[in-house]
């Protein structure tokens, strides 16, 4: 495959032997002027939804190009009155960077899985009427930079992207990073610069075009992996949607500027040093767990606070449309250096997590790895700066993602896979903890009544939402909420107000939860839909229209 500024290859995806699941929704109409998420994950951006996979093994193709496929199936439906144009441009951030190769590779860096985003793409390709040309793999960290001295990651990803026809980024792109050093690149074309609000470190970033274009929908589908930073995850996977040098930011801030073009230089705050330093300083004072670690690298606590400072003013000046991690399989230490012999070993960890907000993805990403996320600095400086309302995983509703539905669950019901870092080793001040650590240690979470989003974890009193779509052709969803655990029931009724169907009959655990009626072969018609449970009792109308 040939390297050249901005690929696009062209080419027909075989996937006959892809079998698609019966859509949640009619099938979409290909003329359809807009696409939608799933109305529940958008109605609920302080959600996160984790998917469990079945894939035997991390070589099993079919399997996981089947788990991407029938995910977006689910994820996806068209709209003709709202939601984002079908002819937007669909970027994807997968983790693409530096050392790719394939599953024979000894010694072989770990990347979003493409056959899983081949199955993305081809499933909403197929649900929404797109075509392979509107979709861009992007990653900026480019071939030749001085930080990534060779990528094989087109090895993998180079093949996917012509068999779904999409555009990837030139990793072997000298005359990007001359332009890059002239401040010359092309706005629109190849980058998009975004100001940065209340910016800590930056006052503009430049990203890969089109990651932030007006006409762009953004999907980071990060890699369930560990690293220095912790699990990186997405918030960390989407410092690779920046062109360089701004994606550079795990090396030392005494070197942020130093012999940095003058044009990056000026989108950099004079006084970032003394603004990190006192950030530092306060977190220190709150007692951020590990944050005293001494030194000025980036594996200090200074130099990790100067991490996360550039992380959250990435996140604060991006449009991120749909966070995801890819976690079929997952792997501990770092890159390929970890603790089994001194190399990484990856697990069949089975899991997909997404929803809207990135910082809570990671916060449950970061305990199904078998961490306690109070303990990791990023998510208190995320509080200090607004951009979250919590370090404790309890507080986040989590839902299983079941068949295209979100059922309710405690975290305690997902299974933990232990996947080992070196994130701010306790190796001083008497302190003796190995290299390769898991950061598990009991954290205490304080009482909270913060407000998540839209709606509290748990709400304050009953609610039956109105059903979406309505009116509807084949199935509906119907939200439903309960201040405490309890019994309750959701029942559908006909215009005479005789009983159609049970949906649900049983115990739930307070906050929301959701359930889809399929109206099968019944009759265009009014019908209504009743929510009962101790002390509380509501009905609503919907029509159903063939």
């Amino acid at each position: 495959m040939k390297r050249r500024d901005f690929l696009k290859t062209a080419g027909v995806v075989g996937t006959t032997s892809l079998v698609r699941p019966n859509l949640i929704f009619a099938d979409p109409r290909q003329t359809a002027a807009y696409f939608q998420l799933h109305p529940f994950v958008t109605a609920h951006p302080e959600a996160v939804f984790i998917r469990r996979t079945s894939v035997p093994d991390k070589t099993a193709v079919e399997e996981k190009r089947h788990s991407g496929l029938s995910l977006a199936q689910e994820l996806f439906f068209t709209s003709d009155t709202e939601g984002i144009a079908t002819t937007s441009k669909i970027a994807i951030k997968p983790n693409l960077t530096c050392l790719g190769g394939d599953f024979n590779t000894a010694r072989m860096g770990i990347l979003t899985d493409a056959d899983f985003v081949e199955g993305l793409i081809e499933g909403m390709k197929g649900s929404l009427g797109l075509d392979g040309s509107q979709f861009y793999l992007r990653e900026g960290n480019l071939l030749g930079d001085g930080y990534c001295p060779q990528n094989e990651a087109l090895d993998w990803y180079g093949p996917m992207a012509q068999r779904v026809g999409a555009h990837l980024t030139d990793f072997d792109s000298g005359r990007l990073l001359a332009q890059a050093a002239l401040g010359n690149l092309e706005e629109g074309a190849e980058v998009i610069w975004r100001d940065v609000p209340d910016g800590v470190i930056f006052d503009r970033i430049g990203y890969v075009a089109p990651i932030n274009a007006p006409d762009a929908f953004n999907i980071n589908i990060a890699k369930f992996k560990a690293h220095g930073m912790g699990i990186t995850l997405t918030s960390k996977n989407w410092q690779g949607t920046n062109i360089h040098p701004y994606v550079h930011y795990c090396e030392s801030l005494s070197r942020l500027t130093r012999g940095k073009p003058a044009s990056f230089v000026a989108d950099v705050h004079s006084d970032f040093s003394d603004s990190v330093t006192a950030l530092h300083a306060q977190h220190r004072e709150a007692d951020v767990p590990r944050w005293d670690r001494p030194g000025d690298s980036w594996n200090s606590g200074w130099g990790m606070e100067g991490w996360a400072q550039k992380t959250l003013d990435n996140l604060s000046a991006s449009r991120m449309d749909l966070a995801m991690i890819e976690g079929i399989y997952g792997r501990d230490g770092n890159w390929m250096d970890g603790p089994h012999g001194g190399s990484a070993e990856d697990f069949m960890t089975n899991v997909v997590i997404f929803g809207r907000n990135p910082i809570n993805v990671d916060i449950v990403g970061h305990w199904l790895a078998g961490h306690e996320p109070g303990n990791f600095g990023l998510f208190h400086a995320a509080i200090t700066r607004g951009l979250s309302d919590t370090v404790n995983p309890e507080e986040i509703p989590v839902y299983d993602w079941a068949a295209g539905q979100p059922v309710r669950r405690d975290l305690a019901t997902f299974d933990r896979t232990p996947l080992m870092t070196y994130y701010l080793q306790r190796d001083y001040d008497g302190q003796n903890e190995a290299h390769w650590h898991m950061v598990d240690e009991t954290y205490q979470y304080p009482v909270t009544t913060a407000i998540l989003g839209n709606s509290q974890v748990t709400p304050q009193s009953h609610l039956l939402a109105q059903n979406y779509p309505n009116p509807f052709n084949a199935s509906t969803l119907i939200e439903y909420r309960l201040p405490q655990s309890g019994h309750a029931r959701i029942e559908i009724l006909n215009a005479r107000g005789q009983l159609v169907e049970v949906l649900k009959d049983g115990w739930h655990a307070g906050g929301a939860h959701v359930v889809s009626w399929d109206s099968g072969r019944r009759a265009t018609g009014t019908y209504f839909y009743r929510f009962v449970t101790s002390g509380f009792r509501e009905s609503r109308k919907m029509l159903l229209v063939r």
